[in-house]
């Protein structure tokens, strides 16, 4: 055998092999690729390398390609061993080194002959804003310039070779490796691209594997035949000028490159874009429809809870107050009610919150007070045409409802408190509504009564306070002692004492005296003085007040006029109810923004189940980490299905120099794409059917118990998941070499 380093004296060694072998394990069966190869390859070279098939030339290329590892022996590059090179190290000498060119042509068939050529300057580093002058060059270098956003799927074979070797010329290496490169070729397509090649190997080193040795003979420096995993013969056929390798410093793909080649893998196969899109939604609606079935479950929990100063504890109730604790005024109302999803207010809350009494000798009825403008019809008899008409709602079985109802309807009632206080006593029931939801009787009266209502509980919830002769006294409105009281016989300003009292009083007379009385309750404050103008007794009582004398009386008597300016007040406090109760927390910041201090009742209430709170979050817990892990491994296998012709892109990619992160970046980035388009759908679908433009039982049903942060805490959750499974996919593609992962999936 004679070598070529006996014919020419060569000045460097580019690639040096030194008894390398190629071994193939299969089902504990050793096969040998090659056998014991010592070889050296110098820049400037146009190589051949012929022998019959299985005779071992591929492995040999895909060893010397970085492509393929090898058991024993040495290989060199540029004078430097390589057998303690890891996958990374031999990333980085595919990208430095070697422009690689196949029989299949290894082109991205989805992309254009633009983007192949494009692809491999951004994986090595290239700006994308300064490679377009470079692509265009080569693309007319090897005469596809009017192909040049043409899809490569489309090309001849010959054009696709063409682009192959442009793809290969772009990475400015000094080694060119070609397997095949015309066995798909005919044979005026050949010609062309052996004479190209031959062109190249100028200043490159240019290594060609063959079957057909005839169309590369004109243009070969050198012959290397092999049989049977062995060197048989290496002839150097011309004389060849070398010199030393100009490698270039290549950086790593940038950022916003991946995530520009990522976006573009993700919808350049439609097919598999909408599968894997399918896949996505088909997970997101199970965390969905998961995640709302719990909170579903922890919303009617909470709902069963209690508090001991609302009665009414309506999960659509808001309590509102002004932050400066002043009036709520009319004009204040129509802001309220032009909030969108606000169902109905309540200006006088203090009825949602105290139970009444109507009733006469003959009829008692127990509960709560509501507006007549809350209705519009009744079950039984008419709606109220007077002030004191009212209507009452009850259970359709009441007896004194339903057959005593003629009866009810022609009798009067007093409105009394559950103390026995009597607010008025000129009721006439006319209309009745059957409810059989509802647990106490609703009482529905003329705004004019509510006033009445809403003045008495002013009354009763205040602290009145007596200063005579410069001592206070705090009185109890449930006794006579100090007690004020009204009377039409009073003049403004003026008070009637009992003559017992004058004791309290400089020199015990208190005559002409200065009386002050001041109310407080949570609302509001207010203080007047009257002036003692008279004193009475059991004998003058009559004729001062008008009003039978009651034993051991020390009432102070004022005005009514003045007693009811203490009390007549305007809402302070109200309610408003809400049609959408998943919106609540919307209608409770537009409220704050009115300038209101407000709070929801569900936040307010205590729940006797509590433990069974904690016993549905701890439930939620285990099973949505069963969901994501059985739902991970359905969508890891499903989307691993369905991507797997994509594995020969990606392999592409690493025979390109590309490396495990970037690959792993151009997963993770096609599939959190994929991912974050079924959200935004499903988001958007979400949308349209709150916002009643589409209408979808479905959507509604799984959707309606979740808020913005459950949504949030479903994306980040998913998010995760589609990172992992991209991971999980890259790591497959990893378990072998480049060439072996390719070779696998063609």
């Amino acid at each position: 055998m004679l070598h070529g380093k006996d014919m020419f004296m060569k000045d460097t060694s580019l690639l040096k092999l030194k008894n390398v072998s190629k071994f193939y394990y299969s089902k504990g069966v050793v096969a040998s690729g090659f056998t014991k190869v010592s070889l050296e390859f110098n820049l400037g070279e146009f190589v051949v390398i012929t022998g019959e098939s299985g005779s071992g030339k591929s492995t040999l290329l895909n060893v010397l390609s970085g492509l393929d590892s090898y058991e024993e022996g040495e290989m060199y590059i540029n004078g430097e061993e390589t057998s303690h090179y890891s996958e990374e190290d031999f990333e980085n000498y595919r990208k430095t080194y070697i422009g690689n060119i196949f029989q299949s042509f290894n082109l991205v068939g989805s992309y254009t002959v633009y983007q192949n050529i494009e692809l491999v300057l951004l994986l090595n580093g290239y700006k994308k804003r300064n490679i377009k002058t470079k692509i265009i060059e080569l693309i007319k270098k090897v005469d596809l310039y009017k192909y040049r956003n043409t899809r490569v799927s489309k090309l001849s074979g010959g054009q696709k070779q063409r682009v192959a070797i442009a793809r290969a010329l772009a990475k400015e290496t000094p080694i060119i490796i070609a397997d095949e490169p015309t066995g798909n070729l005919d044979l005026k397509s050949a010609k062309s691209v052996i004479k190209l090649l031959s062109e190249i190997a100028k200043d490159k080193l240019v290594i060609i594997v063959t079957h057909n040795y005839e169309q590369v003979e004109e243009y070969a420096t050198r012959k290397i035949e092999m049989h049977d995993g062995k060197v048989r013969e290496d002839i150097d056929l011309k004389e060849y000028t070398s010199k030393e390798p100009e490698l270039r410093e290549y950086k790593n793909i940038s950022f916003f490159n991946k995530v520009r080649i990522g976006v573009r893998n993700t919808f350049n196969i439609v097919p598999k874009f909408l599968l894997t899109f399918v896949v996505f939604l088909f997970v997101i609606i199970a965390f969905l429809t998961e995640y709302s079935g719990f909170r579903q479950a922890e919303y009617e929990e909470k709902k069963g809870g209690y508090n001991n100063y609302f009665q009414n504890a309506s999960d659509e109730r808001i309590v509102l107050q002004k932050e400066d604790k002043s009036v709520i005024t009319n004009e204040d109302f129509k802001k309220i009610q032009r909030i969108d999803n606000v169902d109905y207010v309540v200006r006088d809350d203090v009825i949602l919150d105290t139970d009444y009494l109507v009733e006469n000798d003959d009829y008692s009825f127990y509960g709560n007070i509501d507006s007549l403008t809350r209705i519009n019809k009744v079950d039984k008899g008419r709606m109220p045409q007077n002030k004191n008409e009212i209507v009452i709602k009850g259970y359709s079985h009441d007896y004194y409802l339903d057959s005593q109802a003629e009866e009810v309807f022609n009798t009067s009632f007093n409105l009394n408190t559950i103390y026995g206080q009597i607010i008025n006593s000129d009721l006439k029931v006319v209309g009745i509504i059957y409810d059989d939801s509802y647990h106490m009787h609703t009482f529905y009266f003329d705004q004019d009564i509510i006033d009445e209502v809403r003045e008495n509980a002013n009354e009763q919830n205040s602290q009145l306070t007596v200063t005579i002769n410069g001592n206070k006294y705090v009185v109890n409105m449930y006794e006579s002692h100090l007690r004020i009281s009204p009377n039409e016989k009073i003049a403004q300003g003026e008070a009637l004492i009992a003559y017992d009292i004058n004791y309290l009083c400089k020199y015990s007379w208190c005559g002409n005296s200065t009386i002050k009385v001041d109310v407080k309750n949570i609302y509001y404050s207010e203080s007047k003085e009257f002036k003692v103008t008279g004193m009475y007794t059991k004998y003058n009582f009559y004729n001062l007040t008008g009003q039978s004398y009651q034993e051991y009386d020390t009432k102070i008597y004022i005005s009514e006029k003045d007693y009811h300016d203490f009390f007549d007040k305007e809402s302070y406090q109200s309610s408003v109810f809400v049609k959408n109760v998943k919106k609540i927390d919307d209608v409770d910041s537009e409220l704050q923004k009115l300038g209101f201090k407000t709070l929801i009742i569900r936040d307010t209430l205590t729940n006797e189940y509590a433990e069974i709170l904690k016993v549905i979050n701890i439930f939620k817990i285990i099973i949505t980490t069963i969901l994501f892990v059985v739902m991970f491994f359905i969508a890891y296998f499903v989307i691993r299905l369905i991507q797997k012709s994509k594995n020969v892109y990606y392999s592409t990619v690493r025979i390109l120099g590309g490396s495990k992160n970037v690959i792993r970046d151009f997963i993770s980035i096609e599939l959190l794409t994929d991912f974050n388009m079924a959200y935004l759908v499903t988001l958007l679908l979400v949308f349209l059917d709150h916002a009643g433009i589409i209408h979808n039982s479905f959507i509604h049903d799984i959707t309606s118990y979740l808020t913005l942060k459950d949504f949030i805490v479903i994306y980040l959750i998913l998010t995760i998941m589609s990172y992992f499974i991209s991971l999980r996919y890259a790591r497959k593609l990893f378990k072998s070499s480049a060439m072996k992962t390719y070779n696998e999936e063609v």
